[in-house]
Protein backbone atom coordinates (compact mmCIF):
# COMPACT_ATOMS: atom_id res chain seq x y z
CA UNK A 1 0.00 0.00 0.00
CA UNK A 2 2.78 2.45 0.85
CA UNK A 3 4.41 1.94 -2.54
CA UNK A 4 1.15 2.66 -4.33
CA UNK A 5 0.46 5.78 -2.24
CA UNK A 6 4.05 6.94 -2.79
CA UNK A 7 3.59 6.81 -6.54
CA UNK A 8 0.24 8.64 -6.44
CA UNK A 9 0.76 11.50 -3.97
CA UNK A 10 -0.57 14.19 -6.37
CA UNK A 11 -3.69 12.15 -7.18
CA UNK A 12 -4.30 11.33 -3.52
CA UNK A 13 -3.85 15.01 -2.68
CA UNK A 14 -6.51 15.99 -5.21
CA UNK A 15 -8.96 13.33 -3.98
CA UNK A 16 -8.50 14.05 -0.27
CA UNK A 17 -8.58 17.82 -0.84
CA UNK A 18 -11.77 17.52 -2.88
CA UNK A 19 -13.39 15.46 -0.11
CA UNK A 20 -12.35 17.88 2.64
CA UNK A 21 -13.28 21.03 0.75
CA UNK A 22 -16.44 19.41 -0.57
CA UNK A 23 -17.53 18.74 3.00
CA UNK A 24 -16.88 22.38 3.92
CA UNK A 25 -18.79 23.75 0.93
CA UNK A 26 -21.64 21.29 1.56
CA UNK A 27 -21.90 22.39 5.20
CA UNK A 28 -21.74 26.10 4.39
CA UNK A 29 -24.20 25.64 1.52
CA UNK A 30 -26.69 23.82 3.74
CA UNK A 31 -26.52 20.64 1.65
CA UNK A 32 -25.84 18.27 4.56
CA UNK A 33 -29.16 17.04 6.03
CA UNK A 34 -29.28 18.13 9.66
CA UNK A 35 -31.54 15.18 10.51
CA UNK A 36 -28.54 12.88 10.10
CA UNK A 37 -26.49 14.65 12.78
CA UNK A 38 -27.26 14.55 16.50
CA UNK A 39 -27.69 18.08 17.86
CA UNK A 40 -25.81 18.83 21.08
CA UNK A 41 -26.65 22.45 21.89
CA UNK A 42 -24.08 22.72 24.69
CA UNK A 43 -21.34 21.66 22.28
CA UNK A 44 -22.56 24.00 19.54
CA UNK A 45 -22.41 26.89 22.00
CA UNK A 46 -18.74 26.33 22.94
CA UNK A 47 -17.35 25.49 19.50
CA UNK A 48 -16.25 29.07 18.70
CA UNK A 49 -14.17 29.22 21.90
CA UNK A 50 -12.95 25.66 21.42
CA UNK A 51 -11.85 26.41 17.86
CA UNK A 52 -10.05 29.57 19.02
CA UNK A 53 -8.13 27.46 21.55
CA UNK A 54 -7.40 24.84 18.89
CA UNK A 55 -6.15 27.59 16.57
CA UNK A 56 -3.84 29.04 19.23
CA UNK A 57 -2.52 25.57 20.03
CA UNK A 58 -1.98 24.83 16.34
CA UNK A 59 -0.02 28.05 15.92
CA UNK A 60 2.22 26.85 18.74
CA UNK A 61 2.71 23.37 17.30
CA UNK A 62 3.42 24.68 13.79
CA UNK A 63 6.07 27.07 15.14
CA UNK A 64 7.54 24.35 17.35
CA UNK A 65 7.64 21.95 14.38
CA UNK A 66 9.36 24.55 12.24
CA UNK A 67 11.94 25.23 14.98
CA UNK A 68 12.51 21.49 15.48
CA UNK A 69 13.34 20.86 11.83
CA UNK A 70 15.69 23.86 11.78
CA UNK A 71 17.55 22.08 14.62
CA UNK A 72 17.44 18.92 12.45
CA UNK A 73 15.29 17.19 15.06
CA UNK A 74 13.21 15.18 12.60
CA UNK A 75 11.38 13.18 15.25
CA UNK A 76 10.14 16.26 17.12
CA UNK A 77 9.28 17.95 13.82
CA UNK A 78 7.19 14.97 12.78
CA UNK A 79 5.39 14.88 16.12
CA UNK A 80 4.63 18.60 16.12
CA UNK A 81 3.40 18.60 12.54
CA UNK A 82 1.23 15.54 13.12
CA UNK A 83 -0.20 17.30 16.17
CA UNK A 84 -0.84 20.37 13.98
CA UNK A 85 -2.64 18.19 11.44
CA UNK A 86 -4.77 16.54 14.13
CA UNK A 87 -5.63 19.97 15.54
CA UNK A 88 -6.56 21.20 12.05
CA UNK A 89 -8.76 18.14 11.51
CA UNK A 90 -10.40 18.66 14.90
CA UNK A 91 -11.00 22.32 14.09
CA UNK A 92 -12.55 21.31 10.78
CA UNK A 93 -14.84 18.69 12.33
CA UNK A 94 -16.08 21.12 14.98
CA UNK A 95 -16.49 23.90 12.40
CA UNK A 96 -18.48 21.63 10.06
CA UNK A 97 -20.65 20.39 12.92
CA UNK A 98 -21.50 23.93 14.05
CA UNK A 99 -22.03 25.36 10.56
CA UNK A 100 -24.25 22.45 9.56
CA UNK A 101 -26.48 22.69 12.62
CA UNK A 102 -26.35 26.38 13.56
CA UNK A 103 -25.32 28.19 10.37
CA UNK A 104 -23.00 31.14 10.17
CA UNK A 105 -22.75 33.89 12.77
CA UNK A 106 -23.79 37.39 11.76
CA UNK A 107 -21.33 40.21 12.43
CA UNK A 108 -22.72 42.40 15.22
CA UNK A 109 -20.57 45.48 14.79
CA UNK A 110 -20.92 48.64 12.73
CA UNK A 111 -21.50 48.23 8.99
CA UNK A 112 -18.34 50.19 8.12
CA UNK A 113 -16.20 47.87 10.27
CA UNK A 114 -17.94 44.87 8.74
CA UNK A 115 -17.34 46.01 5.16
CA UNK A 116 -13.83 47.38 5.45
CA UNK A 117 -12.26 45.30 8.23
CA UNK A 118 -14.20 42.15 9.11
CA UNK A 119 -15.15 40.92 5.62
CA UNK A 120 -11.65 41.44 4.11
CA UNK A 121 -10.05 39.62 7.05
CA UNK A 122 -12.62 36.83 6.77
CA UNK A 123 -12.08 36.57 3.00
CA UNK A 124 -8.29 36.27 3.36
CA UNK A 125 -8.72 33.74 6.18
CA UNK A 126 -11.08 31.61 4.08
CA UNK A 127 -8.91 31.86 0.96
CA UNK A 128 -5.78 30.82 2.84
CA UNK A 129 -7.64 27.98 4.57
CA UNK A 130 -8.78 26.67 1.19
CA UNK A 131 -5.25 26.95 -0.24
CA UNK A 132 -3.76 25.25 2.83
CA UNK A 133 -5.85 22.10 2.54
CA UNK A 134 -4.09 20.63 -0.52
CA UNK A 135 -0.69 21.99 0.55
CA UNK A 136 -0.93 20.36 3.97
CA UNK A 137 -2.28 17.11 2.55
CA UNK A 138 0.47 16.99 -0.11
CA UNK A 139 3.21 17.67 2.44
CA UNK A 140 1.80 15.11 4.86
CA UNK A 141 1.48 12.47 2.14
CA UNK A 142 5.08 13.05 1.04
CA UNK A 143 6.19 12.61 4.64
CA UNK A 144 4.26 9.42 5.35
CA UNK A 145 4.97 7.68 2.03
CA UNK A 146 8.76 8.05 2.00
CA UNK A 147 11.70 7.07 4.17
CA UNK A 148 13.28 10.09 5.88
CA UNK A 149 16.30 10.13 3.55
CA UNK A 150 14.00 10.39 0.50
CA UNK A 151 12.03 13.30 1.93
CA UNK A 152 15.03 15.59 1.44
CA UNK A 153 14.91 15.03 -2.32
CA UNK A 154 11.15 15.57 -2.54
CA UNK A 155 9.16 18.82 -2.55
CA UNK A 156 8.26 18.28 1.11
CA UNK A 157 10.46 21.12 2.33
CA UNK A 158 9.45 23.77 -0.23
CA UNK A 159 5.74 22.98 -0.15
CA UNK A 160 5.85 22.48 3.62
CA UNK A 161 7.39 25.90 4.21
CA UNK A 162 4.70 27.57 2.12
CA UNK A 163 1.98 25.53 3.82
CA UNK A 164 3.30 26.41 7.29
CA UNK A 165 3.42 30.15 6.58
CA UNK A 166 -0.06 30.23 5.05
CA UNK A 167 -1.37 27.95 7.80
CA UNK A 168 -0.02 30.31 10.48
CA UNK A 169 -1.57 33.33 8.81
CA UNK A 170 -4.91 31.55 8.34
CA UNK A 171 -5.06 30.36 11.96
CA UNK A 172 -4.09 33.86 13.17
CA UNK A 173 -6.75 35.54 11.05
CA UNK A 174 -9.26 32.96 12.27
CA UNK A 175 -8.55 34.10 15.83
CA UNK A 176 -9.09 37.72 14.74
CA UNK A 177 -12.42 36.72 13.15
CA UNK A 178 -13.40 34.93 16.39
CA UNK A 179 -12.50 37.99 18.44
CA UNK A 180 -14.49 40.29 16.17
CA UNK A 181 -17.56 38.02 16.25
CA UNK A 182 -17.58 36.91 19.89
CA UNK A 183 -15.41 39.25 21.97
CA UNK A 184 -15.37 42.75 20.48
CA UNK A 185 -18.85 42.85 18.95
Amino acid sequence: MQLQARDNVPLLTVVLSALALGAVFAAVGGVIPTSLIPRIDGLIAVIPELNAIISLTAIGTIIAGWRAIRRKDVSSHRNYMLASTVLFAGFLVFYLYRITLAGTTDFGGPVAIEQFVYLPILAVHILLAIICVPLVIYTLLLAVTRPIEDIYTSRHRSVGQLAAVLWLISFSLGIVVYAMLYVVY
